[in-house]
């Protein structure tokens, strides 16, 4: 009992000291995100990707390397850029350098890791990117892919469609926040409870062996989901336990730019060979560049790991206060997020209802014609006033993970003839079509369109 009670003790402490040090970064990361979305014009990312050239895939790597777009939010922008002019390589090397990084990922890289580890971070996607792009249009380019289906990612309009501080705030504290809230919340326990039951030098005692440890790392890694931000305090924690930093560098490049669901939707739209091109730049870099840091790098660099999550040793510029009311900040917008998100889908649940009494209101009212002999009530015909009655049919669709994929499939479907309203909901993996007249296969060839996938009616 009393050893249960020390290492929950020790788990709340790993957790507030994690907190602490992270909050006032990713709040920041936060602020320069909504910045990006609102005033980053998009046709800057739409005029550098469309050849097919070195120059073109250093520029979408470079472009893509800010954005805060997480591996779920990246896949129907590249794809969108793809079927929009972009080059196959362009969209590779977008796909790649964007997911490892992004303001807040730098920042809690910088407050957890330190500086030279952001620095490599943001090289180290920079050039997997651009290595990446160039092998897709060296191998890939007679690839026979469908983009005749000209899906458009929520991106794909202008970034600063939401102009001045009110929009900066609502996507960056709210709509970009709960993107990744759940993925962060599950990456801060997770290396909570890593911090308790690995003993210290875990690594350095049974598995100094520093390429195996990259391998196993490598293969966890690649079929996993873990968001570029939510994987940095994992990284932490292992560090703290004697894992080596190139070790920690591979599971933060892997881990955020693959996952299973990301290889299948990147196969079936750009082809066999792309997806051997990406997977083999991304694999290869990791290994590559986790052996060098390990061999040439001083790791005097790295030593500000051992002190990032313990008090005394953190960042000297942010006073304690500031920390502590930075996670609370931050503790307070995940919930008043999640709260939002449970009212708006009350009021949904709510106005489903009330569409599904008054549709099968009218279809009584047709069917209930009068019988032979009945007394005739005059009516006007107000026909050229009405619409067409609508019905709402559920859909069944998989790899919605976020507000940019909720976007793009309710504005896809939404340009299709005779549907009136569009909701998707990417936690049930639900979409709810109402329609006065819709084609199911055309339904579902839109869906597949943008990357995701389609299982039919609910």
């Amino acid at each position: 009992m009393e050893a249960i009670l020390t290492y929950t003790i020790d788990f709340f402490n790993s957790l507030f000291d994690l907190l602490k040090a992270m909050s006032p970064y990713l709040l920041l990361g936060f602020f320069f995100a909504g910045i990006l979305k609102v005033w980053f014009p998009q046709s800057w990312i739409d005029r550098f990707m469309g050849k097919s050239n070195l120059g073109s895939v250093v520029n979408t790597a470079i472009l893509g390397i800010p954005l805060p777009l997480c591996s779920c939010g990246v896949i129907p922008t590249g794809i969108s850029f793809y079927r929009n002019g972009a080059s196959k390589g362009s969209s590779v090397s977008f796909l790649i350098s964007t997911p490892q990084t992004g303001v807040d990922s730098i920042m809690v890289t910088y407050s957890l890791l330190g500086l030279p580890f952001a620095i490599i971070r943001v090289i180290v996607a920079l050039i997997t990117g651009v290595l990446g792009g160039v092998a897709t249009n060296t191998i890939a380019k007679d690839d026979k892919v469908d983009a005749s289906k000209s899906g458009e990612s929520c991106e794909s309009d202008k970034m600063g469609t939401k102009q001045g501080w009110k929009g900066i705030f609502r996507y960056g504290f709210y709509e970009f926040l709960m993107d990744i809230a759940k993925w962060l919340v599950i990456g801060i326990l997770i290396a909570a409870v890593l911090a308790v039951l690995i003993p210290d030098d875990f690594f350095a005692n049974y598995l100094d062996n520093e390429p195996l440890s990259m391998l196993i790392i490598l293969l966890a890694s690649v079929p996993l989901y873990l968001c570029a931000t939510a994987s940095v305090p994992i990284a932490a924690v292992l560090m703290l336990k004697g894992l080596s930093p190139g070790a920690a560098l591979v599971l933060l490049m892997a881990g955020p730019a693959t996952n299973a669901a990301t290889i299948t939707i990147i196969q079936k739209v750009f082809g066999l060979k792309t997806l051997i091109s990406y997977l083999g730049s991304i694999i290869l870099g990791a290994m590559v560049f986790g052996t060098l840091i390990n061999a040439f790098l001083p790791r005097e660099w790295f030593t500000l790991a051992e002190h990032a999550m313990h008090e005394g040793h953190r960042h000297e510029l942010l006073p304690e206060w500031f920390q502590l009311l930075s996670a609370i900040t931050l503790i307070a917008l995940i919930v008043n997020g999640y709260i939002q998100k449970y009212l708006k889908k009350q009021r949904l649940k709510k106005a489903t209802i009330q569409t599904e009494r008054l549709s099968k209101s009218i279809i009584f009212n047709n069917n209930n014609k009068p019988s032979a002999g009945a007394p005739v009530v005059p009516v006007f015909n107000t026909s050229f006033t009405m619409a067409k009655p609508t019905v709402k049919t559920t859909y069944i669709v998989e790899g919605m993970t976020c507000s940019h994929c909720k976007m793009s499939v309710e504005k896809n479907l939404g340009k299709l003839d005779g549907i009136a309203s569009v909701e998707a909901d990417p936690q049930s993996n639900r979409v709810i079509v109402e329609a006065s007249e819709q084609d199911n296969a055309i339904v579902e060839s839109t869906i597949e369109s943008l990357g995701y996938s389609y299982k039919g009616l609910a």
